[in-house]
Order: C-alpha cells, then structure tokens, then sequence
C-alpha cells in the first residue's frame, strides 16, 4: 500500500496550481497561500535524490518565499529521508495511516446518526470552511480562498460534506481528494467543539468514503491526529497499513 498512497502523492501534487519536478521530487504550491500544507514535495516512488538534487528542491521553495517541506511514505522510497537530514531537514512528524476498502466500509446505522450534506451555494461552502476553521483550533482563518478551495474539491472530482446543526448551523465536515491511483485521500475531517460526540465525523467519513467506491475507488485512506479520532475511523471501517513522514527545513538553513 505504501506505494500506493506514494504514488497516488505525486498524482495529487501534479494537480496544484504550479507543480514542478525536479530531482526525482515533484512540488507543489499554490500562489493564493503560504500555508506550508499547500506547498510542498513528495519523492517519486523508488527515488534515491543526490544531494544536488536536494539542494535544487531547496532552491524552488526558497525563490517562492515558501518552507521547505515534504510529506511522504519513507518505505515507498528509502533513500530519500536520509538525503534529506544530511541536508538538514528535521522531523514534523510521523503519522499513521489507515485504509478503508469496500469490503470494510462499516457505515453508522443509528437512527440518530447526523443527515450528511453536499454544499451547493456559496454560503454553504463558506460555512463549512468557518467550521473547519474552528474544529482545527485557528490552524487557518476562514477566508473566501478556503471556501473557494473546498468548491474546487467538489467540482473538480472530489468530494465534500457537512452536518447542520439543528438550527441549521454548521457543525463539520470533511473533504476526499479526486481518486488517482485507485485510490483518494479523506482529509480535513472537523466538527466544531461544542458538536463533539455527536456522530458528525463517523458520519461525513462515512458518506465521503461511500461516495468514492461508488465511483469504482478501490480504497480510501486517512490519517488520524489521536487515538480519539483513530477509534471513530475505525468503526467505519479503516485499518492501519503504513507511515507517512513530514520533514521541514528551518527558515535559518540554506541548501
């Protein structure tokens, strides 16, 4: 599966607004933000980069005013981490994924489980990014860019959802990547505090994860940020299959 997830990576990133390659890496950015988790590298399955290589990829990122930084599957290319700590780059972190197939998908059968929706108008859309926005702790603002990002999702082949409250308020959501490699990424699963253990993130991965094998996907895959939201991926269907790796270079270290 780790190629897989790798190379499904490298499919995603092509799809940015700019996207190079260089050195075995393809890097992605998108000239709207300077959050470091639009902008950034992934080695092509099986790369073994020189350090020239590396330097070139530290180069890109240092002309556009953006962190140099990679999100990857190490098993899927061994060589490269250690390039890049000879380089300097230092650990993020390290993060589980998990993977949920058709055979797996184990969707919420409550009576009470929260109705899942597609965003349509644009107030919808700008609700949802408000939410996420809370559910992450203030990682990001709400903007019309992050709106607008989540409306590229939906229209460009992907998929996003929400849960109201039941005063129409927008309790959380989540987003799937469009499918590359026969497989996609669920992403951005949030719900707002005060909605917290209500069903809302079984239920938006459930019904992004449903939406994809309708779609004939052969898997869907996550990454969970603690052992709470591990256990609600879980019951849905998702099991541990590999490790992806974030490294970052200091803004005081040139190539």
């Amino acid at each position: 599966m780790d190629i897989q997830v790798q190379s499904f990576a490298v499919a995603n990133l092509r799809r940015r607004p700019e996207a190079i390659e260089i050195g075995g890496f393809v890097a992605g950015f998108d000239p709207g933000t300077d959050s470091p988790y639009l902008n950034y590298a992934t080695p092509l399955p099986g790369a073994e980069p020189t350090g020239r290589d590396v330097a070139a990829l530290i180069g890109a990122f240092r002309e556009r005013g953006r962190l140099p930084r990679l999100e990857f599957a190490p098993e899927a290319a061994p060589g490269v981490a250690p390039e890049l700590r000879a380089a300097g780059f230092g650990t993020e972190a390290v993060h589980e994924y998990l993977v949920c197939t058709p055979g797996t998908l184990t969707p919420p059968r409550s009576a009470d489980a929260p109705r899942v929706e597609t965003p349509a108008t644009d107030e919808e859309y700008a609700a949802l990014d408000a939410a996420l926005a809370e559910a992450f702790g203030g990682v990001f603002a709400p903007s019309a860019q992050g709106a607008a990002r989540l409306r590229r999702t939906q229209q460009g082949g992907g998929a996003v959802r929400f849960v109201r409250d039941q005063q129409g308020v927008c309790a959380g959501g989540a987003t799937c990547s469009p499918p590359a490699e026969d497989t996609a990424e669920l992403a951005g699963v949030g719900t707002r505090p005060a909605h917290r253990g209500r069903g809302v993130a079984a239920a938006v991965t459930a019904a992004l994860t449903a939406s994809m094998f309708a779609r004939g996907t052969g898997s869907v895959w996550l990454e969970y940020s603690g052992e709470g939201s591990r256990r609600v991926y879980e019951r849905v269907g998702y099991r541990p299959q590999g490790t992806r790796l974030y490294l970052s270079l200091s803004p005081e270290r040139r190539p």
